[in-house]
């Protein structure tokens, strides 16, 4: 959808879906990947997932992440969400920013969940709070952005590395 495409990535609580709606306030091209791309499937084979929902079968739909990269309608594209099957299409994205917030930061937006949204369960906080220690559910070459900082200027940042803003084409690698 972007002439240059961006993934959005962190654990969860670190404000995804909240960069994704600002983003799109502000007149960018957004895709939110846990309304738009994702289903629960295998990561490696993508086949449907069977039984209960899991954080570990929350994969996004490969081909529609291709077909979206390819369409270069807009300028740039913000891919938001996280996916277990981030490395079969991570290769596509022009670049991956990670948000990061410490943990008294993500404990307090975790409180503030409602009780059907995922993190709300306290089974689903200790596998949020080990993943967050662990990194090991992100990108690892992704650029680190302080999610701790005000909506506005984690966009702002975001919007800075990847050359939206102010008029720059900066590589924000």
């Amino acid at each position: 959808m972007g002439l240059r495409n961006y993934l959005v990535e962190g654990v969860s609580g670190t404000g995804k879906t909240s960069v994704c709606h600002e983003l799109r306030r502000r007149g960018f091209h957004a895709v939110n990947g846990d309304t738009d791309l994702a289903y629960q499937g295998d990561p490696e084979t993508g086949e449907p997932a069977n039984g209960t929902p899991s954080h570990f079968h929350h994969i996004w739909d490969v081909d529609k992440v291709r077909a979206l990269v390819a369409d270069q309608g807009e300028p740039v594209t913000f891919f938001c969400g996280g996916s277990r099957n981030f490395s079969k299409f991570v290769d596509l994205f022009d670049g991956v920013f990670v948000l990061e917030v410490d943990l008294d930061t993500l404990n307090r937006r975790l409180d503030q969940r409602p009780d059907d949204e995922f993190g709300a369960r306290e089974s689903e906080r200790d596998l949020i709070v080990r993943l967050h220690r662990t990194g090991e559910d992100i990108p690892t070459d992704g650029i680190p952005i302080d999610a701790t900082a005000p909506l506005d200027h984690v966009v702002d940042e975001i919007l800075r590395r990847a050359g939206a803003i102010d008029g720059s084409n900066a590589d924000p690698m």
